[in-house]
């Protein structure tokens, strides 16, 4: 920990905190130069003017007691020595110093100005009484209690520094974590877009290929693929408005929002993938209904990613989907594999993203699942993924 110097907690002073000091300065130096002035004036003119010239020295000097702490300090108790109009900057410089909490500068100089001002103490006009014990005591703690008191305004001074640096900390970690949650909430919905739009798009892309590449197809089938290429334009528009909703500030803008997909939508979605012309063989032995929602949702769009993957890259091939597992087995296994696309069926594949697998992997990753890809011996693509059983 890097420690606390005291000018990091010494706060700037106002004209107002400047102009109170002063007049108790003035104040002070005016009551005990006022019990000797007279003397001064009457038996040792040049005393009087001596006293009051040292006196507003030192009035100018205390006020870089800050820039020179333990100089101004020293300074003003050796003229209070000889001169008693000094007693106001002596005891402010005093103060000072002590707010600073160093003892190694507090206690040398607290002494100096006990001696000072017992040694001014001493010294009394012939008209005047001399000082008794008890006045040089009430004196010796007069100066213990300045000390005293400048210590209590630097200790609470450093504990408010110390405040206010806390608070800043927090509000920095604060907003730390605000942006932290913003960038993971962008980047949730970044994924749900690709799920869901590269899938209906991905869709799109295999009939206008097949249309590019077939021109020998009878006007009822070119009529079927453009229609569903219309159908699943609507349905991507719907689905990027509802998406696009949510980043809007207005409560009302992403409503009536899509419920969240389940396990249980996995057979509808393999049934629609069937109904777009996507070969399909689909195996499961676990229950979905039974599948916790967490997991469940996770899982739709591990099987939504893979036949995204397997219509892009290999598109026209068949594809195997295989879901087995439970929450006796601690997790549910997913594989989906497909045939590489060879001649014209690999030029007809859409671009390369790479976004799509990565974005999944994120996602497993952040369920504690597991995720892999690898091409077997005989040209097959498969993913697989483990999601661990989360009730």
């Amino acid at each position: 920990m890097i420690p606390v110097q005291p000018e990091d907690y010494q706060p700037p002073l106002t004209w107002r905190s400047h102009l109170w000091r002063l007049a108790v300065v003035l104040l002070v130096s005016g009551v005990v130069w006022g019990s000797r002035a007279g003397y001064q004036w009457d038996h040792a003119r040049w005393w009087f003017f001596a006293d009051l010239g040292l006196g507003l020295a030192s009035l100018v000097v205390v006020h870089y007691r800050r820039r020179f702490p333990v100089v101004v300090a020293v300074a003003t108790q050796l003229v209070s020595l000889v001169s008693v109009s000094a007693a106001g900057p002596a005891m402010l410089s005093v103060v000072s110093l002590a707010t600073r909490r160093r003892w190694r500068e507090v206690v040398p100089v607290g002494l100096l100005a006990v001696a000072c001002s017992l040694g001014s103490a001493l010294w009394q006009p012939p008209d005047e009484p001399e000082a008794t014990l008890m006045d040089l005591a009430i004196t010796a703690v007069m100066i213990m209690l300045l000390v005293a008191w400048g210590l209590y305004i630097g200790s609470r001074r450093e504990l408010l520094a110390s405040w206010r640096s806390r608070a800043k900390v927090a509000e920095a970690e604060q907003e730390a974590r605000v942006q932290h949650a913003q960038i993971a909430e962008r980047g949730r919905i970044a994924r749900e877009m690709h799920d869901v739009l590269a899938h209906r798009i991905s869709t799109i892309h295999m009939y206008a290929g097949a249309l590019t590449f077939r021109d020998d197809l009878p006007p009822d089938q070119v009529r079927q693929a453009v229609q569903t290429i219309e159908a699943m334009s609507a349905t991507a528009l719907t689905e990027l408005r509802e998406l696009l909703g949510v980043l809007r500030e207005g409560p009302g803008d992403a409503e009536p929002e899509s419920p969240q997909a389940r396990a249980v939508d996995i057979d509808g979605l393999v049934e629609e993938n069937r109904g777009y012309g996507m070969k399909l063989r689909y195996t499961r032995d676990v229950d979905l209904e039974g599948i916790p929602d967490v997991l469940g949702r996770t899982l739709y769009r591990c099987v939504q990613e893979g036949l995204t993957n397997a219509r892009k890259h290999a598109p026209a091939t068949a594809v195997q989907v295989r879901i087995s597992g439970g929450s006796d087995q601690g997790g549910v296994d997913l594989v989906v594999s497909n045939p590489m696309a060879v001649g014209d069926r690999r030029a007809a594949a859409a671009p390369e993203s790479g976004f799509g697998l990565v974005g999944l992997a994120e996602r497993v990753e952040l369920s504690g699942g597991r995720q892999s890809t690898h091409l077997t011996a005989d040209e097959r693509f498969v993913l697989r993924v483990w999601l661990p059983w989360q009730s």
